[in-house]
């Protein structure tokens, strides 16, 4: 049986949904597999998430080492082309499409390794979930899973700017898999998960962006929270004002979905509320705090 502890700040939402994230791609990657939090009291912020799978190994390094060397597609139907962008990295999938009205910036992506094909694209969601979309602008999703999994390059040398996982995963393999939500890096663009790089003008006082200042996140956090809401939301309270749930039993994906939404009454639970700020066009995930 493989088995990691990943470290977890509660109180992020976005490390949470990287937790679901991980147990999501465990089940997906290397079969059966079962995840739970633990921690020490009823009030501590700090937990671990258990991430457990049949086969033998360690979870999180076998996902991570997926992630690094899977190539990445956009996908969108057969009869349809986007108006811009290199065709060589579209992906056709016959004529569904998760959303009504397919949308370049939306197109949902597809990481491809040794046949193995994982699509991921909660923010194309067509169905009554919220997508839960807050990336805005000209970004697309295959542009930011892109950055947060290669990085960014400059020049002819190809200097790397900004580490994506792929560097991480080469040169922090050891501390990447103890601490795979902990390790940070400046962030350019990414889906908005990770509350530690969430800011706005108004509470900053002034935009990092127009100073060509970095805020430091996680691109495993992106990335993972992203799959994380494949298959879950957050609960929705009310408008930008979400909940979700950590649950101390061992559980598999298809329970775990709905934990994750707010809980279910029957198993040992702590649930959390957060909201979404605005930066400009882009819905940001703050802190949250714990539901009494």
């Amino acid at each position: 049986m493989g088995l990691s502890t990943i470290p977890v700040d509660l109180l992020n939402p976005g490390q949470v949904f990287a937790c679901m994230g991980f147990l999501e791609a465990t089940e997906q990657l290397l079969g059966h597999s079962t995840g739970e939090f633990h921690w020490n009291n009823e009030h501590d912020p700090t937990g671990q998430f258990l991430l457990k799978c049949e086969a033998s190994g360690n979870p999180v390094s076998d996902v991570l080492e997926f992630i690094s060397n899977a190539s990445i597609y956009q996908c969108a139907p057969d009869s349809w082309a986007p108006e811009k962008g290199n065709s060589s990295t579209l992906f056709t999938t016959g004529n569904e499409f998760p959303s009504r009205e397919p949308n370049e910036t939306s197109l949902p992506i597809v990481l491809e390794k040794d046949e193995k094909q994982i699509q991921l694209c909660h923010w194309a969601d067509g169905s009554s979930r919220d997508a839960f979309k807050l990336y805005s602008g000209n970004r697309s999703a295959y542009s930011i899973a892109l950055l947060q999994i290669g990085g960014k390059l400059t020049g002819k040398a190809k200097k790397i700017d900004i580490p994506g996982i792929v560097h991480l995963w080469n040169d922090q393999r050891d501390e990447l898999t103890q601490d795979p939500l902990g390790i940070t890096v400046p962030v350019a663009g990414s889906f908005n998960m990770d509350a530690r790089c969430a800011w706005s003008a108004i509470d900053t006082g002034y935009s990092p962006n127009d100073h060509n200042q970095r805020v430091a996140g996680s691109p495993v956090v992106e990335l993972m929270a992203a799959w994380g809401l494949q298959n879950a939301r957050p609960g929705l309270i009310s408008r930008r004002h979400y909940r979700y749930a950590v649950w101390k039993d061992t559980l598999p994906p298809v329970l775990a979905r709905p934990m994750l939404s707010g809980g279910i009454g029957k198993y040992d639970f702590r649930r959390f509320s957060f909201r979404l700020d605005l930066s400009g066009k882009n819905k940001i995930v703050l802190y949250s705090e714990e539901e009494k």
